[in-house]
Order: C-alpha cells, then sequence, then structure tokens
C-alpha cells in the first residue's frame, strides 16, 4: 500500500516540475517518470511537451516575423501582438499546472486533447 502512494506521489511531483521549461520537463521525464510510469505522469508531460514546443516555435516565429515588420515599417507597437501570444500561453500553461498541482488529468485549453494523441507513447 505504501508503494502506491510513492507511485501516485511521483506521477504528481513529475507532472508539476515538467511545467517548469523544457528542461524541467526533461528532468521530469528521465529522471522520474521514465523508470516510474504513471498515468497522471504521462498525461501531464504528453501535454507539457506539446506546450513547450508550440511556445518555442511561436516564440522564434513570431520573433522573426515581428522583427522584419518593425524593420521595415518602424511600427513598433506590433510588439504587442507578442505580448498577446505570451499571456495566451502563460495562461494555458497556468491551467494545466493548475491540474497538475491538483492531481487531476485535465486537458489544457486547445491543446490538451492533441497533445494526447500525439505523443501517446509517452
Amino acid at each position: 500500500m505504501e508503494n502506491n502512494m510513492i507511485t501516485t506521489d511521483n506521477g504528481k511531483t513529475a507532472s508539476i516540475i515538467s511545467y517548469f521549461t523544457i528542461i524541467g520537463w526533461l528532468i521530469a521525464y528521465f529522471a522520474m517518470h521514465k523508470d516510474n510510469r504513471t498515468e497522471l505522469g504521462s498525461y501531464q508531460l504528453r501535454q507539457t511537451l506539446l506546450l513547450n514546443i508550440i511556445a518555442i516555435v511561436l516564440g522564434w516565429g513570431i520573433g522573426f516575423v515581428l522583427g522584419i515588420l518593425i524593420a521595415t515599417t518602424g511600427m513598433l507597437s506590433l510588439i504587442y501582438i507578442s505580448y498577446l501570444v505570451q499571456l495566451a500561453i502563460f495562461i494555458v500553461w497556468l491551467i494545466g499546472l493548475i491540474g497538475a498541482i491538483n492531481g487531476q488529468k485535465k486537458p489544457m485549453p486547445i491543446i490538451g486533447e492533441k497533445a494526447q494523441t500525439m505523443f501517446a507513447s509517452i
């Protein structure tokens, strides 16, 4: 019985740690989840992997495009588009983190269900 409690806690701990950057995800996966898989850990790791990928791609992509647009047009106000995207990613991240803290398998808005099918092997 005590072993189940440890397994459940490790799943929750790995879930929470995975929300803190891609480095946190790597630590959660390789150090905590890989040899001690839990349903909660797998669920949250899938979500955070997709969120990290989206955040990185959007960050670079929007930064590149807006950099060119600002350089060519001089419209510094375009930077607010980047802020809105970052705010949206933060809100999705926060909703997921609250679910992980509560030990719930609650999908993140927009990406949660997609992550479960894309990374089913995790």
